[in-house]
């Protein structure tokens, strides 16, 4: 009897990429990610929106790329040895590469250990988070992905 109770929990689980924005960490789905890559050189497009930084060459496919700290209204990326372009897999969309500061770890998360958001009108970065994680005394802001890339009207 013990060992369903253990399966049912084990299907409630789900792994994030911890990533690190500024001095704070978000998650990322895994299944949302086809792959991570260095930085590197990111072809400006005439015209684009402010945070789109412009595209990448990755094995032969042309994929945009964003930078997540400008799309939450956070100063300007600052790249360093860390930086990482974090490509993710969209159904309808194709790929799309966002920038962040540093790729830290990979969790698993049960439902039991993700709070909702903070209630409330949802207005820049917040928009963006579908729920807190809790590892350990961590905090981790878990991206909603569809949320980042729609494509909304600046104001």
């Amino acid at each position: 009897m013990a060992d369903t109770s253990l399966e049912i929990a084990e299907m409630n689980t789900k792994q994030y990429i911890v990533v690190q924005i500024g001095s704070e960490k978000y998650g990322i789905d895994i299944g949302y990610i086809d792959n991570i890559v260095r930085m590197q050189k990111i072809t400006r497009v005439p015209k684009a929106q402010s945070y789109f930084k412009g595209v990448i060459n990755l094995r032969g496919e042309v994929v945009a790329v964003m930078s997540i700290r400008k799309k939450m209204g956070l100063e300007e990326d600052v790249f360093t040895d860390k930086s990482r372009i974090i490509i993710l897999k969209l159904e309808e969309k194709g790929l799309l590469g966002i920038i962040v500061d540093e790729v830290c770890e990979v969790v698993t998360l049960s439902d039991d250990q993700i709070e909702p958001p903070a209630t409330g009108p949802k207005k820049g970065k917040d928009s963006f988070i579908n729920g807190i994680g809790k590892n350990g005394d961590t905090l981790i802001s878990l991206f909603e992905v569809s949320a980042i890339v729609e494509e909304k009207e600046e104001k």
